[in-house]
């Protein structure tokens, strides 16, 4: 068995959809406004009603409560949420190291949360989605925000975690060259549909 499994997943008017994902892998994923990406991404985070299977190491969905599968297949947003004052209060052990590696000064966790932009508070949601170590990351347009230098940097950070730890990821982006960077297979979903398109193309 692949280390992450999707079986026959519907949701909506989508699938089934079936994709088998290893280790260290990463899955590029694009498609029209509307096609079912974030969706499909919410299902798999057990967010959004389903059927079919979704298997995490021999682990199915349906066999751990919501928050704890959420903890191990771990979706960011296009948009982060935060609710206390600075940052350092949303980390449970905040780590100066990872935060430069992301192109943050080494006091980013004092700043508040009101200073912070958007490209800024994606990635430090990158951050703060990585504390519980996830196996799956399922990435939502994560770099939208971001000028091209913390673009590249958050790539890179990403992965290196999925390679390293290791772990594996779906990455949503209507930016296709982004996909060519990033992942080693690429599919589009249309009319419901997942479809395999090309690397090269």
């Amino acid at each position: 068995m692949s280390f992450f499994n999707i079986q026959a997943l519907k949701y909506l008017d989508c699938g089934p959809i079936n994709l088998q994902i290893e280790a260290s892998e990463i899955i590029g994923l694009n498609g029209p406004s509307g096609s079912g990406k974030s969706r499909l991404l919410r299902s798999l985070a057990d967010l959004d009603e389903h059927t079919g299977s979704v298997i995490l190491k021999a682990t199915e969905q349906g066999s751990l409560k919501a928050h704890v599968w959420r903890t191990q297949v771990a979706l960011l947003s296009a948009e982060t949420y935060w609710w206390l004052d600075t940052v350092g209060e949303h980390f449970q052990s905040y780590s100066t190291e990872n935060a430069n590696a992301l192109g943050f000064e080494s006091d980013v966790s004092a700043w508040p949360v009101s200073r912070l932009s958007t490209g800024e508070k994606q990635r430090l949601g990158l951050l703060r989605l990585l504390e519980n170590e996830p196996d799956v990351l399922l990435l939502d347009e994560p770099t939208a925000n971001l000028d091209p230098e913390n673009e590249q940097l958050f790539e890179n950070y990403v992965m290196n975690y999925v390679h390293v730890k290791p772990a594996c990821a779906i990455w949503v982006s209507h930016d296709v060259e982004q996909l060519k960077r990033i992942s080693h297979r690429q599919y589009r979903i249309e009319k419901g549909q997942l479809l395999t398109q090309e690397k090269g193309i």
